[in-house]
């Protein structure tokens, strides 16, 4: 069984056809790219699989379970997790905070155990910030603990984005472009952290990327989009031969080779 499968989903923004007829089956432990130029609809699936889009048609489905029309909390409530293209980490909490509250929504206690202190209460935020400082530990963040995000370089912070998400203990992990604005070194680094977190933490990945040496270095498969439609699909030295791929990047083959 597909750990997630979308099928035939249609969705519109107003007159405007943003996806069209996509399916796609990712099967447990896989890493698959979804790939195609600005504007092709990479980010609305995303958007559709997280919950703050519903499909105008079609079904998502989640560990054999429609997750379509579901709130975002509850998408993540079930082990979907996942990055933005723009990071979103809240810059006014220290980094240790950050790993922190993401883990929140699962602790259980209530606002009279959190006034009250409750015996509760402290275990829950011991084992919270337990957590957190294993994830710094793995993510080679420690040294940045009491730092706030906004001051640490480009690179940690997707680190921390990254790492945020694996605070939940996802199943399935989106990541939407995690590369972008990086250094070539680190993409290096990105392309060994996503291997290594991979098999680590035994994950599903299905990643959005324009960077293609972070594509073709770290998927097994990819999905093209163009204008919302799917146009090619395949392993990753069929996609970057295929000529309807080379035309939607602008018609230079070396784009996709990169």
């Amino acid at each position: 069984m597909a750990i997630l499968e979308l099928k035939n989903i249609n969705h519109y923004f107003g007159g405007l056809h943003a996806v069209s007829d996509f399916s796609l089956k990712v099967e447990e432990g896989e890493l698959i790219g979804l790939i195609g130029p600005n504007g092709a609809g990479k980010t609305t699936i995303f958007n559709l699989v997280s919950g703050f889009y519903k499909p105008t048609e079609g079904e998502i489905g989640f560990c054999g379970k429609s997750i379509s029309g579901l709130k975002p909390h509850e998408v993540t409530g079930l082990g979907i997790a996942r990055t933005f293209q723009n990071i979103r980490l809240w810059n006014s909490m220290t980094v240790l905070e950050n790993l922190c509250i993401s883990q929140h929504y699962r602790l259980g206690y209530g606002f009279v155990d959190s006034v009250l202190q409750t015996r509760r209460y402290v275990d829950k935020e011991k084992e919270v910030i337990k957590s957190a400082r294993e994830f710094l530990e793995i993510l080679d963040l420690k040294e940045c603990e009491n730092e706030y995000p906004k001051n640490l370089p480009y690179g940690l912070q997707r680190r921390l984005e990254i790492g945020r998400a694996l605070t939940i203990r996802p199943r399935l992990l989106l990541l939407d472009e995690p590369a972008a604005g990086m250094t070539a070194g680190d993409i290096e680094q990105l392309i060994k952290l996503v291997k290594w977190i991979r098999e680590k933490f035994k994950l599903t990945i299905l990643l959005i990327e324009h960077q293609m040496k972070v594509v073709m270095g770290l998927c097994e498969k990819i999905c093209v989009l163009d204008f919302g439609e799917i146009i090619a699909e395949g392993i990753p030295s069929e996609i970057k031969k295929n000529p309807r791929v080379i035309k939607a990047y602008l018609g230079e083959e070396v784009t996709v080779n990169a």
